[in-house]
């Protein structure tokens, strides 16, 4: 009988921001599984010498007997997941799991944001992420082997009154997953997203103790372990994980309306079937944009050419 266990011993992972909330979580249960994990966060300017939250991450590994080191890149900066897969070759010697998780959240509506605020926000969610998938990517795919996760959100799912740049880059994230998926798939490279519930920093303002109880990093990392194993078939999904809880997320497309002479085009129309038109109806899941228009193509074989107003 083939042996179906989940293997982790002697793969090497790559986790940012883990130095505190789900970061730090995903990399204790990833090294009580026997992952090797550099431990990535960027220095605070609070931290004292030796004491910085990588440090204190990768201690607690130690302490529990697994294998961690500690990474201080700053994930904006364009070099810097080539620094973090050299360091995972330099330690251990290869790399396979790669973790987004580093990310920053908003405070402030749309018409309050200036644009440098909102650049911000964005740029340390998807470029953050954008930096270390494309080094460690390129790795993995000469490999053979690799599991990416970026993490995303809810905000990005289906937006958020408040966190407009915050939702636009998790959004833009899943667009990156979906496309890297296909791309990785025949190089055993897998990639996929998880929208975590989770009480961390970026709650603490508004989390009461009840949801601050419920909602513990520790019960989305099994999620993340699990997607970042050797065994998973997943690829190209998006995982809404929190409390115990755990569902897939895709994007649909419904029935929709067709028309079959120009002339029936205009914004009257339209009007009036509105209601058809944001129908759902029976929905629509498709593998990649080719197919969706492949779908869309056949469900809606277009106007009479002879029919111009």
């Amino acid at each position: 009988m083939q042996d179906q266990r989940i293997r982790f011993e002697d793969r090497v992972a790559i986790v940012t921001g883990a130095g505190n909330g789900l970061g730090r979580a995903y990399a204790l249960d990833l090294a009580r599984r026997g992952t090797r994990v550099i431990v990535n966060n960027r220095r605070r300017a609070t931290d004292t010498p030796g004491d910085s939250s990588a440090e204190r991450t990768v201690a607690a590994i130690r302490a529990a007997g697994g294998i961690a080191a500690p990474n201080w890149e700053d994930v904006l900066d364009p070099g810097s997941g080539v620094r973090m897969v050299e360091q995972a070759l330099s330690e251990w010697g290869r790399l396979d799991i790669l973790v987004n998780n580093a990310g920053v959240d908003q405070h402030a509506p749309f018409h309050r944001i200036s644009l440098e605020a909102f650049r911000a926000v964005f740029d340390l969610n998807f470029y953050g992420s954008l930096h270390v998938t494309h080094a460690a990517y390129a790795r993995m795919r000469e490999a053979g082997y690799g599991r990416i996760l970026v993490s995303t959100s809810a905000a990005g799912l289906h937006g958020l009154h408040g966190l407009s740049a915050y939702s636009a880059a998790k959004a833009a994230l899943i667009g990156l997953m979906r496309a890297l998926a296909q791309e990785g798939a025949r190089h055993n490279v897998l990639c996929n997203a998880i929208a975590p519930f989770a009480a961390t920093n970026m709650t603490a303002r508004v989390a009461t103790p009840d949801f601050t109880a419920r909602m513990r990093p520790a019960l989305v990392a099994p999620m993340v372990s699990f997607l970042a194993s050797n065994q998973t078939l997943v690829n190209g999904a998006v995982i809404v994980a929190g409390q115990g809880g755990f569902r897939r997320a895709t994007t649909v497309e419904g029935e929709g309306l067709g028309y079959a002479t120009e002339a029936e085009l205009d914004p009257e129309r339209f009007a009036t079937d509105t209601p058809r038109l944001l129908a759902l109806g029976t929905l629509h899941e498709f593998r990649d944009a080719l197919a969706a228009f492949a779908h869309f193509s056949a469900a809606f074989p277009g106007v009479d050419p002879c029919s111009q107003p």
